[in-house]
């Protein structure tokens, strides 16, 4: 059963990592930082609601991140959300083969985040 108030979210960049914690909090949702594969695998035990991705992730490969999840029965149906440089087409396009459901340039995701965290995800579908 999946924590209808958990983001977990796959950041490196602190930065980014420190907005997405204060805009979860703002919504009363908690998150949880994933950074090891152990972590990434424990998800299937506690899947939260949405999963957030930093596709220029060096602590692990995101694309293979976001095909792990989606290979998961428990994890398959959870949305992800990716961000990215606009300018990274190539990486832009496989994140999407790989499953993941939402990329958004990093400027949208920031300006959209507040919306984002609290699972108002409709919208992103005409992005």
């Amino acid at each position: 059963m999946k924590d209808k108030e958990t983001v977990a979210m796959l950041v490196d960049d602190m930065f980014f990592a420190a907005k997405i914690n204060n805009a979860a909090s703002a919504c009363g949702r908690r998150v949880d930082r994933v950074k090891s594969r152990e972590q990434l695998e424990g998800l299937v035990a506690n899947p939260p609601s949405l999963i957030i991705v930093d596709l220029n992730s060096d602590r692990f490969d995101p694309l293979e991140a976001i095909g792990f999840l989606k290979a998961s029965t428990e994890l398959s149906r959870i949305p992800i959300v990716g961000f990215v440089s606009h300018v990274q087409t190539e990486l832009i396009r496989s994140a999407q083969i790989a499953g993941c459901d939402y990329v958004l340039p990093r400027s949208a995701f920031t300006q959209l985040l507040a919306e984002i965290v609290a699972g108002n995800l409709a919208m992103l579908r005409s992005r």
